[in-house]
């Protein structure tokens, strides 16, 4: 063992390549904040310079699409399937919400450079999520994204609701935190690694059993709070509805999506079911069972909730946590995968769904900011009854969304959701069956408060005088995106989940070492 050590001292594999997205994120985002220093009057500049970042990080990493699954660092950075899609899923989100932010940057007057530094640095701490094959890079990416968030959430500094919402994320999302980082050192106690490869071999002898089912549960404790599932979704509607627009939006999509790919990294492959192995199939069996629970829970509270709201912000905000559920459904078919062939599909199935939901939720949250005003005055239901035919532009394209959401068939969404839902019915197991059939009917439960927002649009009558706003440049360029990735993924989607569909790295699995 101090050979191995003093090996890995020694030699620590630094590749410098693969880090080079992350990297380029993060030296841009510094460049962003140094010339905002400098030249703080140019509102369009960072912003053209965050955009151009992502860009160059976005082609780097399709660059690096065709090498084989690789570990460096130590094996605390892997670069495989599961750290490609969902970093792409991160650079789009995190590109879309700076052309969405536009509007809100030029109405409000908030310090653009300040705020797109933050987000360039949240992106790179969701970035090291994805491809941290250590709990402690883990840790690191999430508290880099957290603080930013946290003051993003809080950028109107004058407006009380936007004080609040930032106040009740950083309490409640330090007391996560300090689950997590709790939860990984028992995990460590049990173990003796924090790598998730060295993870998954050792829970076959762990040195105590029973603290990796303890370390276990507090992981889930952490993560589900970022992700938002219930019983630790308390935190959502508040957040959601009092930070600025673009930055729920960002929330909501980016945020959710790297919670997930380090939940889907620990849980599905450092946590695998091994044949024979008691305390690896206990511990397999007892996150499965918690985790369905959770999600049927999550489905049915976020659906039920979603459709007693008044307000469109608080809506999409319990439609988040239920999509959530959705996911969560997806995350546990990858963990009752029986061959690593399968476990990579239903990996990418997850995403897949992820981006599908980005797509979705960011043009939607891009009218909602729009027509919003500032301090986001006009988000109510009411505000929106009437304006289908004087805006139809706006009216009909967020209709599509809602539908999109709904899971429309020929939409991004419906076969977001058939992808999730596929390798839990493969598994043949009855919990999983139950958490499909709850899937589909909390589907048609979500009919109705989608729905609802489209009558509202076009039935019913405007009591109040309103103009139609314009559509800034950035904003008509969101619009176009959004809309075409939602009819794209929903007609050809195969191409996208082919390149999703990347090994991760993991011990393999084979059929014939299930029990």
């Amino acid at each position: 063992m101090n050979t191995i050590l003093l090996q890995n001292l020694t030699n620590p594999n630094v590749n410098l390549q693969i880090v080079l997205p992350e990297m380029i994120v993060a030296l841009t985002g510094i460049i962003v904040m140094l010339y905002d220093s400098f030249v703080p009057k140019q509102r369009s500049v960072t912003g053209t310079i965050s955009l151009l970042g992502l860009a160059i990080s976005a082609f780097v990493l399709v660059t690096m699409s065709g090498d084989a699954p690789a570990t460096a660092w130590n094996g605390m950075v892997a670069n495989d399937g599961l750290r490609l899609s969902f970093s792409l899923v991160f650079l789009f989100v995190s590109a879309i919400t700076i052309l969405i932010s536009t509007v809100w940057t030029e109405r409000e007057n908030v310090p653009v450079g300040e705020y797109h530094a933050l987000l360039l640095f949240a992106t790179f701490g969701m970035m090291f999520m994805a491809s941290g094959n250590d709990l402690v890079v883990m840790f690191l990416g999430l508290e880099t994204l957290s603080i930013a968030t946290y003051v993003m959430a809080g950028l109107r500094r004058a407006d009380l609701k936007s004080n609040e919402s930032a106040m009740k994320y950083f309490i409640l999302g330090s007391f996560a935190s300090a689950f997590l980082l709790y939860g990984m050192a028992l995990i460590y106690g049990a173990t003796g690694s924090t790598n998730v490869t060295e993870i998954a071999l050792r829970i076959a002898n762990p040195n105590f059993p029973a603290l990796l089912l303890v370390g276990g549960a507090m992981l889930i404790v952490g993560f589900g709070f970022k992700v938002a599932t219930v019983p630790f979704h308390v935190w959502t509607p508040d957040v959601y509805e009092g930070a600025p627009t673009p930055v729920t939006a960002f929330m909501a999509v980016g945020s959710k999506s790297a919670a997930f790919a380090s939940f889907l990294r620990v849980f599905v492959l450092g946590f695998p079911l091994i044949a024979g192995v008691q305390a690896s199939a206990y511990l397999h069996e007892s996150w499965i069972t918690a985790l369905s629970v959770m999600a049927m829970l999550t489905m049915i509270v976020g659906n039920i909730a979603a459709i007693m709201q008044d307000n469109v912000k608080r809506m999409l905000a319990y439609s988040s946590i239920a999509h959530a559920g959705y996911a969560l459904v997806g995350f546990i078919g990858a963990g009752m995968a029986e061959t690593t062939a399968k476990r990579d599909e239903a990996i990418a199935a997850v995403a897949f769904y992820m981006l599908t939901y980005a797509v979705t939720n960011l043009g939607a949250f891009a009218i909602v900011t729009l027509l919003g005003q500032k301090n986001d005055r006009r988000t109510d239901f009411q505000d929106y009854n009437g304006i289908g035919f004087r805006t139809p532009v706006l009216a009909f394209t967020l209709s599509l969304f809602m539908l999109s959401r709904l899971g429309l068939p020929l939409t991004a969404g419906c076969m977001g959701k058939v992808l999730v839902v596929r390798p839990a019915l493969e598994a043949g197991n009855l919990l999983l069956t139950i958490m499909v059939i709850v899937a589909v009917v909390n589907t048609a439960i979500s009919a109705y408060y989608y729905l609802r927002l489209i009558v509202v649009m076009f039935f019913r009558e405007r009591t109040t005088d309103w103009i139609a706003p314009r559509i800034p440049t950035a904003l008509a360029a969101v619009l176009v995106i959004t809309v075409v990735g939602v009819l794209y993924f929903g007609i050809f989607s195969d191409g996208i989940i082919e390149k999703f569909s990347k090994p991760s790295i993991a011990p393999a699995l084979t059929a014939e070492s299930r029990p």
